[in-house]
Formats: C-alpha cells, sequence, structure tokens
C-alpha cells in the first residue's frame, strides 16, 4: 500500500512540473513580440542593393564620368517627353532650369529667392536646391519616371552635366566625373541658401532636444507669412479634383471650408480604378499602376493626359484598334490630344502592352 502511495505520487509530481513547463513556455510564447519570428537578416547584397543614396559630402558617389554631349542624347530619348528639351516645360512637370544668374553663381545664393529682392513668377528646380549631391542622387534612384533605377551611372553623369550646363553652371564641353563634382558643388547658384543644422548633418550631432522655443506665456504672436482668404478658396476650382491620384501628398477639397485642424484631415480623392474580372487575363489596373500608366491618365477622368474612356471612345470605331493602342503605348506620340507628349513605354512586354490595349478597345471598363 505504502509502495503503491508512493508511486501514485510521484506520478502527480511529474504531471504537475510537466503542466507547470508547458504553461510556462505557453507565458513565455505568449510575451514575446508579435513580430518576433517574421522576416530574417538581409544580406550584405541586399543591403547594398539599397544602399544608393549619395550624401552632400558625395559619400556613396559611384565612379563614373559623362559629357555634356552625352547627357543631352540620353536627355533627348528619356527626359525631355516630361521636362522639355531645355528643362523648361510645365507641361507634366515644373521647370527645372531657369531663375538663375551669373551673379547668383559666383555668390551662391539665388536673389530671386531672397525676400523682398525680386518677385519670381515659377521657382525652378536649380534655384532652390543647394548641393549637386541633391540632383545625381536623385536622378540616379527615380528617373525615368516610368522606368527607374534604369540610367547607368554613366548616363546619370551625362544627364547631370547636361542640365548644369543649361544653367552656366559648366561649359558645353564638361565632363562631370566624380573626380570633380566637388568642383561644381562651389558654382552651384544656391550653395549658400541652405540653412546648416548640425544635427542633420553630422552622425554625431546633438539633436534639439530641449526645446528652448518659446512655449509658454509667449510675448509675441506667431507671424503667418501666407494666408488665403476664405472667399478664394475656390477661386481655381476644387483642387482636390485637380491633382495626380497617387502619393500621400493630396490637394485641399475647396467645396469644403477650410478644416480647424492639422493640415492633411481632408479625405483623399476615390480611387478611380475598377478591379478587372478573373477571366479578363491579366491585371490590368495593376499594370497600368506599376508602369506610371495612372500617373497620367484616369479611368474616367483626365489628369495630365486622356481618361482612358475617352481614348476607348475616340477610337471604338477604328478597325485596328488593339494593334494601333500597343504601337502608341510602346513608341510615345503627341499633337493627338494636345500639345503633352505621350512618353514610351518601351520597357513593357508586348503581352501587356497588348492586354493594356484590349482593355481599352473593349471600353476601359
Amino acid at each position: 500500500m505504502k509502495n503503491h502511495f508512493q508511486q501514485t505520487t510521484k506520478a502527480a509530481l511529474r504531471s504537475v512540473a510537466l503542466a507547470s513547463a508547458l504553461l510556462g513556455a505557453t507565458w513565455v510564447h505568449a510575451a514575446e513580440p508579435a513580430w518576433n519570428s517574421m522576416g530574417r537578416e538581409a544580406t550584405p547584397a541586399e543591403v547594398k542593393a539599397w544602399d544608393i543614396d549619395v550624401r552632400p559630402d558625395f559619400k556613396g558617389l559611384p565612379a563614373g564620368s559623362g559629357s555634356v554631349d552625352a547627357g543631352a542624347n540620353v536627355w533627348e530619348d528619356k527626359c525631355a517627353s516630361c521636362h522639355g528639351v531645355f528643362g523648361e516645360s510645365n507641361e507634366v512637370f515644373t521647370p527645372i532650369i531657369g531663375g538663375t544668374t551669373d551673379d547668383d553663381i559666383k555668390t551662391g545664393r539665388v536673389k530671386g529667392l531672397e525676400e523682398g529682392k525680386s518677385i519670381v513668377p515659377q521657382k525652378t528646380t536649380i534655384m532652390k536646391v543647394a548641393t549637386v549631391s541633391t540632383l545625381f542622387d536623385y536622378i540616379n534612384r527615380a528617373m525615368p519616371w516610368n522606368a527607374p533605377k534604369t540610367l547607368k551611372t554613366d548616363e546619370v553623369y551625362g544627364v547631370l552635366a547636361y542640365l548644369l550646363n543649361l544653367a552656366n553652371i559648366v561649359p558645353a564641353d564638361y565632363v562631370l566625373s566624380d573626380k570633380n563634382i566637388a568642383d561644381v558643388q562651389k558654382r552651384m547658384p544656391n550653395r549658400n541658401g541652405m540653412v546648416f543644422y548640425e544635427p542633420l548633418w553630422k552622425v554625431n550631432g546633438k539633436g534639439d532636444v530641449k526645446n528652448v522655443a518659446c512655449m509658454k506665456n509667449c510675448e509675441v504672436d506667431p507671424k503667418v507669412h501666407s494666408f488665403l482668404p476664405d472667399f478664394a478658396r475656390d477661386a481655381h476650382g476644387n483642387i482636390a479634383e485637380q491633382n495626380r491620384l497617387f502619393g500621400g501628398v493630396r490637394g485641399a477639397d475647396t467645396t469644403v471650408p477650410a478644416p480647424k485642424g492639422p493640415v492633411g484631415t481632408n479625405p483623399p480623392p476615390k480611387a478611380v480604378l475598377a478591379p478587372t474580372s478573373a477571366s479578363a487575363g491579366p491585371d490590368v489596373p495593376a499594370l497600368l499602376a506599376a508602369n506610371a500608366c495612372t500617373a497620367c491618365h484616369g479611368v474616367k477622368n483626365k489628369i495630365v493626359g486622356p481618361g482612358f474612356n475617352e481614348i476607348a471612345a475616340k477610337y471604338k470605331d477604328k478597325a485596328d484598334i488593339q494593334a494601333y493602342l500597343v504601337e502608341k503605348i510602346k513608341v510615345g506620340g503627341s499633337g493627338v490630344w494636345g500639345s503633352t507628349p505621350m512618353p514610351p513605354q518601351a520597357q513593357l512586354k508586348d503581352e501587356d502592352a497588348s492586354a493594356i490595349a484590349k482593355w481599352i478597345a473593349a471600353g476601359a471598363q
């Protein structure tokens, strides 16, 4: 009897110990962050592929070179359709070049930006940018718009050299490279127009964590530099409907009173793309979005170019509409819908271009 009691007691203790261990394991598992077992460490090769930024001190700048002439050829082939031959276009984007003078290059401060000095109807990129590295970095990572990161390093140098020549920063026979780009920085028209804030420039700089600005019982009210009267909010129509339907920035809905809270409380415009049915073949809306088509075309509204439904209506009786549209998509063109050019979408596969053309020909629904 005694042995049986001892065996039973030991078995019970083992069960309690096992239950406690299981409960403990469950508690530890529950305490782990929800993302603890997700993902993996990025490999050095993966990090290197993303680590392409170029800093103002030119750290990260790849070796290479490109002449003004070589850049002009790339520009006319891949850039001019949106930016104009001389970087002056405001059809699709605002001008890149213009508004700077030889005196600005000497002083490093664009006079047209100094308060009270002069009035400039439109501020260009070359007026505002302070560092040439910013231009290289943006062209390298984001251009062309419909095929970013496809330019070779020497092509980026060439395009940048062409723009710098248009702004009279470098001569027409200049060859820009990683070896002389620091010299070009010394001639940037607005190089002295940037406020130096140490924590943003130095890795070990001390950030503004104490905030010495007035926080209570302030003697001077904040000065409002710009104000749009309520009666003028919709002087140019509803701004929300005039913005491209992508990205995080939206125009204000000027059909309603100005928001009292923080900027950005207005809801964004509703998406215009309708999903295609499963039997329709490729996901056309996904193709349109992936190739930046929706940056210029809405389904039922014009943005920069005509709406897809307008294109479908215009060519509905054309016998070879699908083949015609495929060619227009791949080759581009201008003059059919006004002066704004349609850049070529050469990066599209033939089957994808055919799918988009077929969808438009069917009514763009």
